[in-house]
């Protein structure tokens, strides 16, 4: 090819990629000096100025003012003028004091004579992806400062670790790299199925997560909550297996002791439960037995309350009739006097009767001796005289017998006015007996019947006590199943 050929055939594809640049890059030339030559659309957007707005001003526009005077910033362009390229990752200052972030590199141009006449810079706005980096590497940081990290690569190889993995460890980060996770795992874990399979998981990109023990140097044992987080590279292949974890050796130490004294205090819980229940159980039983009981006792009672009202009711009618008697008596004692009145007057009579028999018999005598006197002519007379007399002593003989009988009847009389008196003084003590008697049985009928009422409710009551302990038991019963399960679950959460 030509020579000249070839100059027109590399200015064509110099200018091709100076277009392509220009597109999707923003690209600003400078003097020597850092004033302001020229500058493409892609940079007068980055930066929110128009070109009329900076041409001619120096590089120090785009540049905090803190910097404008630094050594750092005068050696920056001193090596810019010496043909010294400058790469970087840079904080710019845009238009109303905006951040902005850019990739860019500062390449000095040269004459023919090798001297830096300009410097062009292109660059590429990297601000929300840097600030998102911001962000992340601030959060690492964080996390960093605050947990245990660790990095492995996918075989299980320490990569590195930080000062909080370290010192929770006992390890400096010398003795650690380039050993196996397997240093800080049990021995007797290491080539058991589950490690085996821990990792595989990992390199499978599978997060893990859950509370681990793990030995730190000198074989002490360390408890971590930790996550291990398989990590992607851009080409979405396994790069490394990065480990955040957090202390709770003395939580786990508080969780031992704490089920210590869970496990002693519900072997105490079951053994109160056990006893309560047999309590319950032997209560239950006597309550049973208490209830018949005071069933049986309850009904003895409302039969004795019946009887003590059967007995009152005999006693009201024995009162009534003791009263009758005594009426009764009464009126025979009264009658009996009368008795002895009549007889006492019929005395009076029977000697009347006497006096008269008496009288006549004199008469009789008298006409007896009249007739004597008179001879045959009184012999009539005489003869009448003689049966007058015979009637008057006929008359005295009755009379006689008449007064005995009397006299009889009236101590008859007398004994039954006596007898009556006793009657009447038996009866009224029995009155009195069967008043006072009536009274009490009275009394001992209320009592039986409040006894019998109370001994019904006490029934109840039993009836309602057996229930009760029943519903106990079956209280403890669910206790006791509650204690199982909350001591199952003090297991796990002592795990």
């Amino acid at each position: 090819m030509p020579f000249k050929t070839f100059l027109r055939s590399a200015d064509t594809e110099a200018t091709e990629i100076t277009t392509a640049l220009d597109k999707s890059n923003g690209i600003i030339t400078f003097d020597t000096s850092g004033n302001i030559l020229s500058a493409n659309d892609q940079f007068l957007r980055c930066m929110g100025y128009s070109f009329e707005e900076i041409k001619g001003k120096h590089h120090r526009i785009f540049v905090e003012p803190n910097l404008h005077d630094s050594l750092d910033y005068k050696n920056f362009w001193e090596c810019l003028r010496r043909g010294e390229f400058q790469s970087s990752l840079y904080k710019r200052i845009g238009k109303g004091g905006r951040e902005v972030w850019i990739e860019a590199s500062y390449n000095p141009i040269k004459n023919r004579q090798g001297v830096t006449h300009k410097v062009v810079k292109v660059c590429t706005d990297v601000t929300e992806r840097h600030l998102e980096h911001i962000d992340l590497r601030g959060k690492a940081e964080a996390i960093s400062k605050s947990q245990a990290v660790i990095e492995f690569t996918p075989d299980g190889t320490v990569i590195t670790a930080n000062e909080n993995f370290l010192s929770l460890l006992g390890y400096t980060l010398r003795e650690i790299e380039g050993r196996h996770h397997s240093t800080f795992v049990d021995p007797a874990e290491h080539g058991g199925a589950d490690y085996r399979a821990f990792w595989e998981s990992l390199r499978q990109g599978r997060f893990q997560a859950a509370q681990y023990k793990r030995i730190g140097k000198g074989g002490r044992v360390v408890w971590i909550q930790a996550s291990y987080n398989p990590v992607f590279d851009t080409s979405n292949r396994l790069s490394k297996i990065v480990k955040f974890a957090t202390d709770i050796t003395r939580q786990v130490e508080l969780l031992d002791q704490l089920k210590a004294l869970i496990d002693n205090n519900f072997t105490e819980i079951d053994a109160a439960l056990s006893a309560a229940g047999r309590q319950a159980e032997d209560a239950a039983q006597r309550s049973g037995a208490t209830q018949g009981t005071v069933q049986t006792v309850a009904a003895s009672a409302e039969e004795l309350a019946a009887s003590a009202r059967e007995i009152a009711d005999s006693m009201i009618r024995s009162r009534q009739a003791a009263s009758t008697a005594m009426d009764e008596t009464g009126n025979a004692d009264r009658a009996a006097a009368r008795l002895t009145e009549v007889a006492k007057a019929m005395g009076g009579i029977v000697d009347l009767i006497s006096s008269i028999a008496s009288q006549i018999n004199l008469l009789a005598l008298n006409a007896t001796i009249e007739a004597a006197r008179a001879g045959e002519a009184g012999r009539g007379f005489a003869v009448v005289a003689n049966e007058v007399k015979n009637l008057a002593n006929q008359s005295a003989n009755a009379t006689a017998q008449i007064s005995k009988e009397i006299e009889g009847m009236q101590a008859v009389s007398s004994d039954v006015v006596a007898s009556l008196g006793n009657i009447r003084q038996a009866t009224s003590n029995l009155m009195e007996f069967v008043t006072v008697s009536a009274g009490a049985v009275e009394e001992q009928s209320a009592v039986t019947g409040d006894m019998s009422t109370n001994m019904q409710n006490a029934s109840a009551s039993v009836s309602a006590v057996d229930h009760n302990i029943g519903a106990i038991n079956s209280a403890i019963t669910q206790i006791a199943s509650a204690v199982s399960e909350t001591k199952e679950a003090a297991k796990v959460l002592a795990r």
